[in-house]
């Protein structure tokens, strides 16, 4: 007996599953918040050198003072990182003229005057985190996926050892200590460990949320699932737009997107656990408590299973045999799979944080394109839920994260003028982007067994943190050259795009239960199962 044919019984898709899924959805929407909150946190706005001494030009208006204070670029704007070490108060008379000696200029001596008209206050602004400290100010974004990614790592092990709930209600609550004390920081050092932290505990979050709810989803509903879990991380996107819009202060920012993840840790108390996850570890007392109150609220009042029958049901997990992220290589098909998935995962998420944390280089307002990014993930969404299912998981991710390298390289060529069609191309990527990490947590979902699911999510997710902790830095590379950025995120989603036509297909395949499933399913063919012709629960108790 296999768990999609107890699902068959107690209802695989009905109110208690909308119930969970509703619940869960809640803490997706808090997720991007946090994930791509470094756009606004770490804003920097328009700058120039402080100006010692402007008492002494009470005759001069403050464009003039600026005039011979602070050299200029080619295009007239003021240098935001330099200026001139005496006034050149004959720049008054011929504003045209350029100082032929680099030796007046320095770099700023006393600090920089921001423009505030649109934050009150970033961490950029805070602890002046430009010129020479730039590197400071994108290392933050980079800091809190470190935090991510050693999360995933930790989670991931802790969520196959002691349960999915436990610890997504653990990853909850300390999201929301270490989120506030990121709000109170007093010091870069002190930001940049509590955002680490942050980081660690919200990997909790994205990655239990999803198996959570597709362990108890039957197969004919698992992609809807799936993209309707990933729906709230798009309104989480917009929400982000709006919530930074009305919040211009970087703390006070900090507690608006960390105070939603005190409605999830209530309202997670009506989730159950995994039913999968207490059978196969022998918690069947639980379990079966767990599906009688499954099948009352869908309705399915005379279904009935003994604690021993679910005893019975088979997984290659034996008594006392423990799993770790090792044996996601001690197998030859699970070793591929895990490479392969590890390499998708990488390239989905430096290019889709290469796109999010690009927001001003499309030509659009900071706070449209946020939301306009978030829109655009919807339709695709919807997109994505019509072709996994009509030509597959794997055809879908890797054409999906192709075209979002195609995209970005558009924009490599495409002048910088013609602003509107650079909006329409990244628009595209954006959603190409979205598609490819919808798929990918879907696709890795159905990929691992049971016993190993989560062990594979924490080890595909931690190889994704790495990729959005190095996509901050890859902008520093515009130094060498102005287009380098946008290559690499090209070239690295293209590759990594066509390594995913190596994985397996799992469309309408039943979720594997054990190792054992997914080797034989390479050698035999996958097996395959609908809700109209699963085999009725009683037939398998005799």
């Amino acid at each position: 007996m296999k768990f999609e044919d107890l699902l068959l019984e107690i209802g695989g898709f009905g109110r208690f599953q909308v119930l969970i899924l509703f619940i869960l959805c809640l803490p997706r929407i808090n997720l991007p918040m946090h994930f791509l909150l470094h756009n606004f946190l770490a804003a920097t706005p328009s700058h120039h050198c402080a100006i010692p001494h402007q008492e002494a030009f009470v005759n001069l208006t403050i464009e003039e003072v600026l005039l011979i204070s602070i050299p200029r670029e080619p295009d007239g704007t003021f240098r935001s990182c330099e200026m001139f070490s005496q006034p050149q108060f004959h720049l008054l008379l011929n504003s045209s003229l350029q100082p032929e000696n680099n030796s007046i200029i320095q770099q700023c001596q006393h600090g920089w005057v921001y423009d505030h008209s649109q934050f009150t206050s970033t961490i950029s602004t805070q602890w002046d985190l430009v010129c020479e400290q730039r590197g400071l100010n994108q290392a933050t974004a980079t800091f809190f996926f470190i935090g991510v990614t050693m999360g995933a790592v930790v989670f991931g092990y802790l969520s196959d050892r002691f349960g999915r709930k436990a610890m997504l209600l653990l990853s909850l609550v300390c999201s929301v200590v270490f989120g506030m004390l990121s709000a109170a920081s007093v010091s870069y050092s002190m930001l940049a460990i509590t955002r680490t932290l942050t980081g660690v505990a919200l990997s909790g979050v994205s990655l239990i949320v999803l198996p959570l709810g597709m362990e108890w989803v039957d197969i004919q509903h698992r992609t809807f699932s799936g993209i309707l879990t990933s729906i709230f991380w798009s309104i989480g996107n917009m929400l982000l737009a709006m919530v930074a819009y009305l919040v211009r202060e970087w703390h006070w920012l900090l507690v608006a997107v960390t105070g939603p993840c005190l409605l999830s840790i209530v309202c997670l108390w009506w989730v159950p656990e995994s039913a999968r996850w207490l059978i196969a570890n022998g918690k069947v007392k639980q379990a079966h408590r767990d599906l009688l109150r499954c099948a009352r609220m869908n309705g399915r009042k005379d279904f009935a299973v003994s604690p021993e029958a679910l005893r019975r049901m088979a997984t290659d997990k034996k008594p006392g045999e423990s799993y770790s992220y090792i044996s996601l290589f001690r197998t030859p098909v699970l070793r591929k799979i895990s490479l392969c998935s590890g390499a998708v995962w990488f390239g989905v998420a430096f290019s889709y944080y290469g796109m999010s944390m690009n927001l001003t280089g499309f030509g659009l307002n900071m706070y449209l394109s946020q939301f306009v990014f978030g829109i655009i993930e919807i339709p695709a969404k919807m997109i994505m839920y019509v072709l996994v299912n009509r030509v597959g998981r794997r055809q879908s991710q890797a054409w999906a994260l192709i075209l979002t390298g195609l995209c970005i390289g558009a924009n490599v060529i495409i002048p910088k003028p013609f602003t509107s069609l650079r909006s329409v191309v990244a628009i595209m990527g954006k959603g190409f982007s979205e598609a490819a990490f919808t798929t990918v947590f879907l696709y890795t979902s159905e990929l691992y067994p049971t016993v190993l699911r989560q062990n594979g999510m924490g080890y595909t997710s931690f190889v994704a943190r790495l990729g959005g902790a190095l996509a901050p830095l890859v902008f520093l590379l515009d130094a060498v050259w102005r287009s380098l950025p946008e290559v690499t995120y090209c070239g690295v989603a293209v590759c990594c795009g066509s390594v995913a036509f190596l994985l397996p297909e799992t469309l309408n395949v039943r979720l594997p239960e054990g190792i054992e499933d997914i080797e034989k399913a390479q050698v035999k063919g996958p097996p395959q199962i609908s809700a109209s012709k699963g085999m009725p629960l009683q037939s398998l108790l005799k």
